[in-house]
């Protein structure tokens, strides 16, 4: 019997443990180790955070799902890997440190045949002074939790406008190294839509901040998109959006410093600027969680498993080269990592090889540019691919069976405004591959057949459906395994 960890359960993590647990959990051990006691479906969110879904419609309690295939679960944050095992034995394993209040502070070995990686990002707010709601003056829809808050200082600025208040609206990216501009993309639409529905949108100066180098790169060098028999850009597709909601932008970003209702911030051309704000909801930087490894004899490997950002390095292409270099096949297929056959990372918590969008530098040497969207779509796809493979590994093949590199995968962005069925709108786009491929498609490095942009409410009825299909899925319900992830 072979015995699989996986770190973390986010949509990576519990995309994995769900299939492990369908096809081997009977004859095999599938344990999910995660900090956690709910799965959140992140994308959602968005609609905690301006009072249209509470924390109940988009989390649920993972232990008695995983007791229905069979799958332990430990609520605990992972410390450490040991890929060698120990000086007393060969058999690897990871050290963990439980958050569950009833173990709380205890720590414990956990050995593995074959681990999983997809403890997803640490949410960097500390590396923006004054960033996160937390420590800091800004509000989140990372998690749950901070999208609470979020709405709730949503309301009490509508209700001071409500009084006869003019109200300064900041949402996009708090670090010139973000990721995760979809977000923020999408949660600046609901904010517009929230203050119409409340009758106080002519009180609100609405401005969106980014360290995008134009508005609609998200991270992926920008897209054309096919589009009414012609094709246009994401940066045209982007504005027109804006102009038509009469909202600002400010883009080639890097925020230095918040403090209580200012934002610092230095541009590419090395200049220095203060926002004001009244409500801001600036995305944080990502960075791995902080996993060490160390070799059986205890000495300190983190650097060989784990790239300077804390991610974990997998079966990319590293070398160092100039970013007119790279190309599609540098990125990861299997995500298996190189030293150890038997360990795999998947979601946010794999090293992206370099980065999509091309990078850039303020005059001062202040790196200003996207980091790699690997989120949702993407994040499912990869964990079902090496949840494939070890399925096949633990019965005998040699190396991984499946492969799901983001150069040869697409991806959906449905970023819409309200819950309601009946009122809302959205805009829909699809991007495939999300790494462009310029060998295969030279112009555009994209298939403009199936990447394309619509706005419309068939995309909020999308995003309506979507939501309530990936809970069904999520918990197991009758049948989930037939829906596509």
């Amino acid at each position: 019997m072979s015995r699989i960890v996986i770190l973390g359960a986010g949509v990576a993590g519990h995309t994995a443990a769900r299939y492990l647990g369908k096809w081997i959990g009977k004859q095999h051990e599938i344990v999910v180790v995660s900090p956690n006691a709910k799965w959140n479906w992140i994308p959602s969110n968005i609609w905690v955070g301006v009072g249209q879904m509470t924390e109940d419609d988009v989390t649920f309690e993972l232990r008695p799902i995983y007791n229905k295939l069979g799958v332990a679960f430990h609520q605990a944050k992972a410390l450490s890997v040991h890929p060698e095992g120990s000086a007393d034995s060969d058999t690897p394993y990871v050290m963990v440190e439980y958050t569950d209040p009833a173990r709380s502070g205890e720590s414990e070995k956990i050995s593995y045949d074959y681990l999983i990686n997809a403890t997803g990002p640490k949410l960097n707010f500390a590396a923006t002074q004054g960033l996160g709601p937390e420590a800091g003056h800004t509000v989140s829809v990372c998690t749950a939790s901070h999208a609470l808050e979020a709405n709730e200082k949503l309301q009490a600025t509508i209700d001071s406008m409500k009084a006869g208040a003019n109200k300064t609206f900041v949402i996009g990216t708090g670090h010139g190294m973000c990721t995760c501009q979809g977000a923020a993309f999408e949660y600046i639409y609901n904010v517009d839509h929230t203050l119409r529905e409340a009758g106080v949108r002519d009180k609100a100066r609405i401005v969106w901040l980014s360290n995008e180098y134009e508005l609609g790169d998200f991270g992926m060098g920008g897209v054309h998109i096919a589009r009414g028999g012609y094709i246009t850009n994401g940066k045209t597709f982007a504005e027109s959006l804006m102009v038509e909601r009469g909202m600002e932008w400010i883009v080639r970003s890097h925020v230095t410093k918040v403090e209580a209702n200012k934002i610092h911030y230095e541009i590419l051309d090395g200049s220095f600027h203060e926002l004001d704000f009244d409500f801001a909801m600036l995305i944080p930087p990502f960075a791995g969680v902080g996993l060490k490894a160390f070799s059986k004899s205890g000495d300190d490997i983190t650097a060989q498993v784990f790239a300077a950002n804390g991610f974990m390095k997998v079966d990319a292409d590293y070398t160092v080269k100039p970013f007119s270099d790279w190309s599609a096949q540098d990125w990861p297929k299997t995500y298996q990592t190189p030293a150890y056959p038997n360990v795999f990372a998947v979601g946010i918590a794999f090293a992206p090889p370099h980065l999509i969008s091309k990078p850039m530098q303020s005059a001062n040497g202040t790196p200003i540019n996207p980091a790699p969207p690997r989120t949702g779509m993407p994040s499912a796809t990869m964990a079902k691919a090496v949840a494939m493979s070890i399925r096949d590994m633990v019965k005998g093949a040699e190396k991984p069976t499946h492969t799901a590199s983001m150069a040869t995968m697409g991806a959906a962005c449905v970023a819409s405004t309200g819950s309601h069925i009946f009122k809302g709108t959205a805009a829909t786009m699809t991007v495939f591959p999300v790494v462009p491929d310029y060998e295969k498609y030279p112009e555009y490095g994209r298939d403009l057949d199936l990447t394309f942009g619509e706005i419309g409410l068939a995309g909020h009825w999308m995003k309506y459906l979507l939501h309530h299909m990936f809970i069904y899925q999520a918990k197991l319900r009758p049948g989930w395994s037939l829906l596509p992830d």
